[in-house]
């Protein structure tokens, strides 16, 4: 009888602790921008409890620079960043493994001041235009494709172009001196709440250029391998994703929750401001399939190689296979 209790017990405590086991939680560590808008949904994520809901544990681990997110993937500091399906494609091409899964289809605009005589792409003829990014961004190249195509303008040859970073030429075209400028889509929504208005917008411009829909070129970015490897917590993450969007898309409450993080480090920050990134941020929520966006991304592909050659694309003449992550890649 005693050795029958005691075989019980065992029994009971090996399941206890195998149902902990399960129970334990899959830590998930993602490095971003710590004023990037992405940390807007993974705030949103764990003050929900929305990646405990999907078994997961959230490590948000701020970062400095874009560079400090690539540098932590690559040195497996971090699981998850935010980066865009062009930098995963030339990866891939050099023999690397990360994929891409949408976070957003929202992309920049070319803004001018109030009042200004500038009404189409032709009047930037002669004037000076600001390039956040460099001369290899990839909205500008898209932009020089479409003016191309539809105007016969080059952009690089037709203005005087003043590459410097988002905030810096926000300040210049607010001072007047610059003519116009070609932001990503948190500054240029700065801009329209002083007053700017858009020329062009790239969700315009990507659909000339033979795109079906809106393209989604920001995501989360991780390695394969790590997905085989820990299948079950990102697909948990992506799940938690989905769900901070959700909320995002439809609660206001929310919204007035973030405000003050969204303020954050932002002198300038007005109740315009919130509500045109509020407004931004929903119009691109993604809600195209993976193969929708993947058949885009493939003709946008081409352009880039075309004008920024290998050294925007890396060797790769085509995107890589495998860019786009798919629930059934492992």
């Amino acid at each position: 009888m005693r050795s029958c209790l005691l075989a019980f017990l065992l029994c009971a405590i090996a399941g206890a602790a195998t149902g902990n086991a399960a129970e334990t939680p899959s830590k998930v560590k993602i490095g971003v921008l710590k004023f990037g808008t992405v940390s807007w949904a993974l705030d949103t994520i764990q003050a929900n409890g929305l990646d405990k809901a999907e078994g997961i544990e959230l490590d948000i681990v701020p970062l400095a620079s874009t560079q400090a997110t690539t540098v932590g993937l690559h040195g497996r500091s971090v699981d998850i960043i935010a980066s865009d399906w062009l930098w995963v494609s030339r990866e891939r091409s050099s023999g690397g493994n990360f994929t891409f899964s949408p976070f957003t289809t929202a992309l920049g605009s070319i803004m001018v001041p109030p009042n200004s005589p500038i009404k189409t792409l032709a009047d930037l003829k002669g004037k000076k235009l600001g390039v956040a990014g460099g001369p290899l961004d990839k909205s500008w190249l898209l932009i020089v494709a479409y003016s191309l195509r539809t105007a016969k303008l080059d952009l690089r040859t037709e203005t005087r172009q003043e590459y410097g970073a988002p905030p810096l030429l926000n300040e210049r075209a607010k001072q007047g001196q610059i003519d116009a400028v070609l932001n990503f889509w948190p500054y240029a929504a700065r801009l329209e709440a002083e007053g700017f208005t858009q020329l062009i917008g790239l969700e315009e411009v990507v659909r000339e250029l033979g795109a079906k829909g809106e393209v989604s070129m920001v995501g989360y970015v991780f390695s394969e391998d790590w997905a085989k490897q820990n299948l079950a917590g990102v697909q948990g993450f992506l799940r938690a994703a989905a769900k901070a969007d959700d909320l995002l898309a439809t609660s206001n409450e929310e919204w007035d929750r973030l405000k003050p993080l969204m303020a954050e480090n932002d002198p300038t920050f007005t109740e315009a401001t919130f509500e045109a990134l509020r407004r931004r941020y929903r119009e691109g929520i993604p809600e195209r399939s993976v193969a929708e966006n993947e058949a885009d991304a493939k003709v946008l592909y081409q352009f880039l190689r075309e004008l920024g050659g290998e050294k925007l694309v890396g060797p790769g003449t085509e995107l890589a296979p495998g860019t786009f992550w798919r629930e059934d890649t492992p």
